[in-house]
């Protein structure tokens, strides 16, 4: 597959994927979960708290580099990937609540159909030089473990079946990557950057890297 789509250059499209504005109406499931059970609300509940957590700590990192250049230049570490810190913490999670009444080898391999969508998102971050390896396992790290922790109960949280909802979210998955508006979430964060710390411009990966001269870098996007 991987081969199939370096050849066919459908990284831009692969990475969209992981664009929080795609990955948000998946969260409307969490809210669909607080109206059923005792079980399924903890599932939610536990969702929520461990994606709110991860997204600060990722923000954070982001802040820290644009604003006051705080990286890692050895291993080429500026902040985590947020796509891929998304896609590990949404899409583990989604395919397990759409599968919820299937069995539970099914379950798991649906799981672990999330997981690989996940790990294909982090694969083209890199594909298109908007992060270091570095970062997306990071971010694939973080948000697998925010997957998890919702997930380490699922087993008691028996949603009803729903056809529908299934269809949606592949129309929805299919179509948004060609048609939803580009994110503005990096420009978000870099004026926050900019705000916080004073400066006039943000710190790049260049500056991170300048002092290592047989270190490879790309300027952050």
């Amino acid at each position: 597959m991987v081969e199939a789509l370096l050849a066919l250059n459908m990284w831009p499209i692969v990475t969209r994927l992981g664009e929080i504005q795609i990955l948000a109406p998946a969260l409307l499931l969490a809210l669909w979960m607080l109206r059923r059970t005792p079980a399924c609300r903890t599932y939610a509940w536990s969702w929520m708290a461990a994606l709110a957590v991860a997204t600060v700590v990722t923000t954070a990192s982001k802040i820290a580099f644009f604003g006051w250049g705080i990286g890692i230049a050895r291993l080429d570490f500026t902040g985590f990937s947020g796509h891929t810190m998304f896609s590990a913490a949404i899409y583990p999670v989604l395919f397990d609540v759409l599968t919820s009444k299937k069995s539970r080898w099914q379950q798991g391999l649906a799981i672990g159909v999330g997981v690989g969508l996940a790990v294909l998102i982090a694969v083209s971050r890199v594909a298109v030089q908007a992060h270091s390896i570095s970062e997306v396992l990071a971010g694939l790290a973080l948000g697998l473990m925010v997957s998890g922790f919702a997930m380490r109960n699922s087993h008691l949280a028996k949603l009803p079946k729903k056809r529908s909802l299934a269809i949606a979210v592949v129309a929805w998955f299919a179509f948004a990557p060609f048609y939803a508006p580009a994110a503005q979430t990096h420009s978000w964060v870099v004026a926050a950057s900019l705000a916080l710390s004073g400066k006039s411009v943000p710190f790049t990966r260049h500056d991170l890297l300048r002092l290592m001269p047989l270190s490879v870098g790309f300027t952050a996007k």
